[in-house]
């Protein structure tokens, strides 16, 4: 998402959203802690209007006081989405990168290529993964292909995630077919604080990172470096004769599947006059990982080099008496380039872009409040290779309104953004309700339209076989989904906590981009694709004890290609399995805990005439903690990932690693808050309620 910011149980953690945690700390931060994963029906559900203390129970509600959630909060970027928040910070210790953080959420599945720094993207509600759109504090990550590249984004920067599932073309522009993922950075924090972290295990894989964080020129900073390896030459099975039925399975050790890489982020926030507040981000990741290919086509040779570096700045506040405002700069540079005897090896790309937002939003009296943003921004792309080079300008206006009735517990929250990307006209229209029926139960339904032009490789670059199409167009979702939750309420953190969620989806996506055989090796992008989409979604957690918490949820997809060849028609679409369970139980104090988790996914096709598929999988895993010792505090962690050495495939033939073994140290010294310099953020000034 383009920066949504709540969400986070910690009141002292604040996002790079905006003034949310005073709010937190006028209520009392009585937000239930538990696991990881939520829906934000619960959000949604509840009592819309801003009560003088705590407003609702779910993780994901901010907890209100006189203070209205900031303008890029996920229920106020889009109040009626499905949106789920996944909190890295509960799944500290585990050695899990952040393709698998996110793997666990409902409607979302992994298109991994094993390993770690080994390429991995998303799939939400079906859509591909060039159709989702992913942000870090705002700054798009999607790059010059459309798609955005998990494995860039190291686990160790993370604070959390937010997920909308969906269509986000209304909210969030061009490319936004299937949702949005916004990946909240590490705040920084009024008090002096260090911490340093070290993981070791199989594959002769070694992660860390060391951060520092305090009061610094009237502000706070936060300074992280991170690095990584790891060998990744696991084993897998192979079928050499997949002709012959029940022919015996070899193992076989995957080779030049080895990655490296390291980088940092810089964070620094400082409150302003009249309560406003400037926040800076600086980002650099650099990599290096071999081609490994597929098991089919396996590469002797070949390496990628990939690099980026992020800035952005955003100021937030008060305007006056008119209402809240935001003003936000990026810049993003990305650098790509392919090593060895590999088709359209040997030339660096790199890839631009840069923009600014504007955002306001007026009360219009007690019920009714109205949202304008005003976006636009550059990119480009060159191609060291042939000398390509392409560029072009992108602008959009959005506005929404949010109408409340019956006394606030009715939300009808019609959008609509009008975008002009390179030469194409987009129109994004989106309605969205939400109904709090009374003793925890909500509804929340959406309609809209969204699209995704074509990227500026489908368009004008070559990529080795793949050549470009200048006349291309824009992909259309046409989208609706509606749900029902049910939360119970929580006063204390004593208080059992108890939540479930049930709702479908459907969406008709047009004018897809698909590449065709073009004599004798080439391959070219054409629009001939149409498919249909609808589906289920199941969440349901349970907080019985103040040291126990589980989490289920349950996701039945299924797709049909309508594209009018025969071969295709009413096909499952490629890489679209059907269900996906993930469960997960955490029991313990802070001194000694334990946690498994089970992620079920059906088989999935992989290619458009059903003739080829990957089996199911089910992956185990296991781990424990101990804060053994506090000033500083020690953690000591164990994780046993595929506990049952599952030997998977994943995307077009990739094996995923087999059972591995990591151990985690983490220390932290944290100096008192009561000696900072700085004030903390529960003493900003308040601002008027809705």
């Amino acid at each position: 998402m383009l920066a949504p910011g709540s969400g986070s149980p910690a009141a002292s953690a604040e996002s790079e959203s905006g003034p949310r945690e005073d709010a937190q700390a006028q209520a009392g931060d009585e937000t239930p802690r538990g696991d990881a994963t939520v829906s934000a029906p619960e959000v949604n559900g509840a009592e819309p209007k801003p009560a003088p203390e705590s407003s609702s129970a779910s993780r994901t509600t901010v907890v209100r006081g006189k203070t209205p959630p900031p303008p890029e909060s996920p229920e106020r970027r889009d109040p009626t989405g499905a949106i789920t928040v996944i909190d890295a910070r509960e799944h500290a210790g585990e050695a899990r990168d952040t393709a698998e953080l996110l793997a666990g959420s409902v409607g979302l599945s992994v298109q991994d290529s094993g390993g770690y720094g080994q390429s991995k993207s998303l799939v939400v509600r079906g859509a591909a993964a060039n159709g989702v759109l992913v942000f870090l504090d705002g700054i798009p990550l999607n790059g010059a292909g459309g798609m955005a590249d998990l494995s860039q984004i190291p686990a160790a920067l993370v604070e959390r995630f937010e997920v909308l599932r969906g269509g986000a073309g209304a909210r969030y522009g061009s490319g936004g077919l299937g949702g949005a993922v916004n990946i909240i950075t590490r705040a920084p924090g009024s008090h002096l604080r260090a911490s340093g972290e070290v993981t070791y295990g199989s594959w002769d894989t070694m992660l860390g990172h060391v951060a520092a964080t305090g009061p610094l020129l009237e502000g706070q900073a936060l300074l992280l470096v991170h690095a990584g390896r790891s060998d990744g030459d696991f084993a897998y099975d192979v079928d050499e004769l997949p002709a012959i039925d029940d022919n015996p399975l070899t193992s076989q050790v995957r080779a030049r599947n080895d990655a490296r890489g390291g980088g940092g982020l810089l964070r620094y926030r400082r409150r302003l006059s009249g309560g406003s507040r400037l926040d800076a981000l600086a980002e650099l990741s650099l990599e290096n990982r071999a081609i490994p290919g597929t098991v089919q086509n396996p590469q002797s040779s070949g390496r990628q080099e990939l690099g980026r570096l992020s800035l952005g700045l955003r100021w937030s506040g008060l305007l006056g008496d008119v209402g809240q405002g935001s003003a936000r700069g990026f810049f993003r540079r990305d650098g790509l380039e392919v090593r060895g005897e590999l088709p359209g090896a040997g030339g660096a790309q790199r890839y631009s872009v840069g923009g600014v937002e504007l955002e306001g939003r007026r009360a219009l009296g007690d019920m009714q409040s109205l949202t304008v943003t005003v976006a636009t921004s550059g990119e480009g792309v060159t191609e060291a290779q042939d000398a390509q080079s392409a560029s072009w300008w992108r602008a959009s206006v959005m506005a929404m309104d949010e109408l409340r009735f019956l006394g606030g517990r009715l939300n009808v929250v019609p959008s609509l953004r009008v975008e002009r990307v390179g030469p194409y006209w987009l129109l994004a229209p989106k309605l969205g309700t939400s109904v709090s029926l009374g003793r925890g139960f909500g509804v929340r339904a959406n309609v809209g339209q969204s699209h995704r032009a074509p990227s500026f490789l489908e368009l004008y670059i070559r990529q080795g076989t793949l050549l470009p199409n200048p006349g291309l167009k824009p992909e259309r979702a046409l989208y609706a989904d509606a749900a029902v939750s049910w939360s119970s309420a929580a006063r204390t953190e004593e208080e059992p906590v108890w939540s479930v969620t049930a709702g479908g989806f459907g969406a008709l996506y047009e004018n897809l981009i698909a590449y065709e055989l073009y004599p004798p090796l080439l391959a070219r992008p054409y629009n001939f694709d149409a498919a249909r989409v609808w589906g289920m979604e199941l969440e349901g957690e349970a907080h019985p004890l103040p040291w126990l918490s589980a989490s289920a949820s349950y996701t039945w997809l299924r797709t049909q290609n309508r594209y009018g060849d025969p071969r295709f028609f009413n096909m499952d679409l490629p890489y679209r399995p059907r269900q996906k369970w993930v469960g997960r139980v955490r029991a313990g104090p802070d001194w000694l805990n334990a946690r498994t988790e089970v992620l079920y996914q059906s088989s999935q096709l992989v290619n458009r005439t059903g003739s080829r598929s990957l089996p199911s999988r089910t992956m185990l895993s296991a781990g424990a903690s101990s804060t053994f010792l506090h000033g500083p505090d020690v953690t000591l962690s164990v994780e046993v990932k595929n506990l049952l050495d599952v030997r998977a495939y994943d995307f077009t033939g990739f094996p995923l690693p087999g059972r591995a073994v990591y151990a985690t140290l983490a220390v932290a010294v944290d100096r008192d808050a009561s000696s900072a310099a700085v004030p903390s953020a529960s003493e900003e000034p308040h601002a008027s309620p809705h």
